[in-house]
């Protein structure tokens, strides 16, 4: 009893601060610090109520505004991210979902325009979804997006992100080195699935790792919030999250289908840090009013004393609203695109205007926020005049149709894929969608499929598939059903079923590309080059995924001169494709071409440093041309970058014990028997019988 008293008492002193209560100073030669933790729900930080232990996101918010009723306009990372950045809707930036989109390249974002004014500008993020190769890099001196390899088993991609304290790290060494004003946007991607916060703190919270991560998150923040005390500038700190987490509510396990509250309300927090003293002290606000991610830009222009924009920004500053004034109640229009463009279902897009939150979708919602925060009464049926008077209001903003994404490579999809993200499909455009389309009656088989995922990731292979060929009995036109059934069956060793599913899906009328790639690809290594051929033709004129794969049967067929004019007419449509010049590599080097073969494979590593397989085949040409020792080394680069690469390891193993070095080779050795699938038997007992002869 004595320890909660002391807890309550603490909490009480927490808040107690002293002074003014805080406003934002205008002032133009200031720094500013833009902090955007992914899929943090609001609720989950202790200045909102939650239980994760937050001291540093609550000290900021304990001296400065904390908005209660801030909501983003998209449940997905790029999406969210682009109206933060731009100040735009994604009507009106144009990015719908994570994959197919890509911002303007003369779009004017924060950095465009904090760097016109004379500000340095440095990114630092920590998940893959923004990566520059989509467009968020515009307008920053320094985009730093390196990112860690971390490979599961039984997925399909590496994962890709950077733990909150590396890109703390990183930030802090930039922000350092500059001498004048700077912007400083980072983004932190560990709440996010996979919940694997570090042993320290998942112990603390046992029974819920989603927020032993979000208690981690805050921790790893502490080092930048404290860098800022050394600054001799001010600096101004926005703290918000893209989007946050459904946790089972409503149905869905993460996010990207629903727009419920745990997924669309947001935290804001916006703070100041004087120079030579840290955060300022003032008494905290709590603003009820409501926010807006559109609104940031236009703050933090105000609060740099930027001139009004010579664009039209949908967004208001929220300077005076943190001052005291509520101002206008402004509407706030959201959307959730990635199962329309994914697999077909309904458009989901809505409007919250004061505490009301209205969902257009078949099956109309309306819910009063304020009695029902958990939105589990529907009032649509009993309050038909609010819902026509809520529609007209959303019809205000820009309902058309969101367009077809453009085409994305294999690689990207399957690294956002492996982030928990079905994006990748192109689910043909519809004109009409009925009630068996709204994602609420659907919902069933998103959990479905997320089950079957983890399943097989920990290797529960019959369990996945079951509900695999659930999903595809209930609703036949779900694309990645099919494609995720026919991996399993391909990783167990049952190529044929794979190619049959993945036929099936074709006759059932599931034309996207992918699916067509992927037969492809099953079809020339299970012995059916030539068929394989036959369909890669059809379509693989401009398509580099489906141009490689058509370069990958020929070769397979035997027919070599065909394969290399494949990939070279990849190399005309994209020089820098290193599969295509790995590719051009192996095939020389099986030509016994050697000086040719090893240029291609090192332009491949010079284009894409974390492409395994070219490390593994400049290996063998390594071993092939009497350089065994730096072979080694090749090939250990290789299973660093991709643990389970097969061929380097049982390479490794045997290199390493006839080089005289027994214990690297039993380290190597071991990994590959602990890994290889059974198919792999006879170079399983190859390997156990070496590591038997040098115990």
């Amino acid at each position: 009893m004595l320890a909660a008293v002391a807890v309550v008492l603490v909490a009480i002193a927490w808040w107690a601060v002293r002074g003014a209560g805080f406003t934002v100073a205008i002032h133009a030669d200031r720094n500013v610090l833009l902090v955007t933790i992914d899929t943090l729900r609001a609720d989950a930080l202790g200045s909102y109520g939650g239980r994760a232990a937050t001291p540093n996101l609550d000290r900021l918010a304990s001296r400065g505004a904390r908005f209660d009723f801030a909501h983003g306009h998209s449940v997905v990372t790029l999406p969210s991210h682009t109206s933060i950045l731009t100040g735009h809707y994604p009507y009106e930036h144009g990015i719908r979902d994570n994959t197919g989109y890509r911002v303007a390249a003369n779009a004017q974002t924060m950095a465009t325009r904090l760097k016109a004014m004379g500000f340095a500008t440095g990114a630092f993020v920590g998940g893959f979804p923004l990566d520059h190769r989509f467009g968020l890099n515009i307008g920053f001196d320094q985009y730093d997006d390196r990112l860690g390899r971390l490979t599961g088993t039984g997925g399909e991609a590496g994962e890709r992100e950077r733990r909150a304290d590396a890109v703390v790290a990183a930030a802090n060494a930039w922000i350092e080195q500059q001498r004048g004003k700077w912007f400083t946007w980072v983004h932190v991607y560990d709440p996010h699935v996979t919940y694997s916060a570090p042993q320290e703190f998942a112990a603390r919270y046992p029974t819920d790792p989603y927020l032993a991560e979000v208690s981690w998150t805050d921790f790893a923040l502490a080092a930048l919030f404290d860098r800022l005390s050394s600054e001799p500038r001010k600096t101004l700190v926005i703290v918000t999250a893209d989007h946050g987490e459904m946790l089972g509510e409503h149905g869905e396990l993460t996010h990207s289908v629903f727009a419920y509250e745990p997924v669309l309300r947001v935290p804001l927090i916006v703070a100041e840090y004087e120079p030579g003293s840290g955060l300022r002290s003032t008494r905290g606000r709590t603003i009820t009013a409501p926010a807006r991610h559109v609104d940031i830009l236009p703050t933090v222009l105000q609060a740099v004393g930027a001139p009004a924009p010579g664009d039209t920004l949908p967004g208001a500053s929220l300077v005076d609203v943190i001052a005291g004034d509520n101002g206008a109640d402004r509407p706030s229009y959201f959307e959730a695109m990635t199962s329309t463009l994914v697999r077909g279902w309904a458009p989901l897009r809505g409007v919250i205007v004061g505490r009301e939150k209205y969902i257009n979708l078949p099956i109309v919602e309306l819910y009063d926020l304020t009695a029902d925060p958990k939105e589990a009464r529907n009032l649509a049926a009993v309050q038909p005049e609010r819902v026509e008077i809520l529609f007209n209001t959303l019809r205000t903003f820009d309902l058309s149709p969101p367009g077809q994404p453009q085409q994305e490579t294999t690689e990207t999809i399957e690294r956002l894929r492996s982030l928990g993200y079905i994006g990748g499909g192109s689910a043909a455009a519809r004109e009409t969608y009925t009630e068996e389309d709204d994602p609420k009656k659907l919902i069933e088989l998103e959990q479905m499929m997320t089950k079957a995922a983890e399943a097989f990731r920990l290797g529960r292979a019959d369990e996945a598939e079951k509900l695999y060929a659930t999903v595809i009995a209930k609703r036949a036109d779900t694309e990645d059903a099919y494609r995720k059934l026919a991996l399993v069956y391909w990783r167990t060793g049952r190529p044929g079923r794979a190619i049959a599913t993945l036929e099936t899906a074709l006759k059932n009328g599931i034309m996207q590309r992918e699916v067509r790639i992927r037969l492809g690809q099953y079809l020339a290594e299970s012995g059916q080059a030539a068929k394989a051929i036959e369909l890669l033709k059809s379509f693989a004129d401009n398509d580099p995924d489906a141009l490689i794969g058509l370069g990958n049967a020929y070769q397979m067929a035997g027919k070599r001169a065909e394969a290399l004019a494949t990939f070279n007419r990849l190399l005309t449509l994209d020089p820098d494709n290193a599969l295509a010049h790995e590719n051009i590599g192996v095939l020389h080097m099986e030509a016994k071409n050697y000086l040719e073969a090893e240029t291609s494979l090192r332009n491949a590593i010079r284009i894409d440093p974390d492409l395994a397989g070219a490390y593994k085949n400049l290996g063998v040409l390594l071993v092939n041309t009497g350089r065994a020792a730096e072979a080694i080394d090749t090939w250990k680069r290789a299973v660093e970058i991709e643990p389970a690469e097969l061929d380097a390891l049982y390479n490794l193993t045997i290199s390493l014990a006839r080089a005289g070095r027994p214990d690297e080779a039993r380290t190597f050795g071991e990994r590959y028997v602990a890994i290889a699938p059974p198919a792999m038997a006879q170079d399983i007992a190859v390997i156990r019988q070496l590591l038997a002869a040098i115990r």
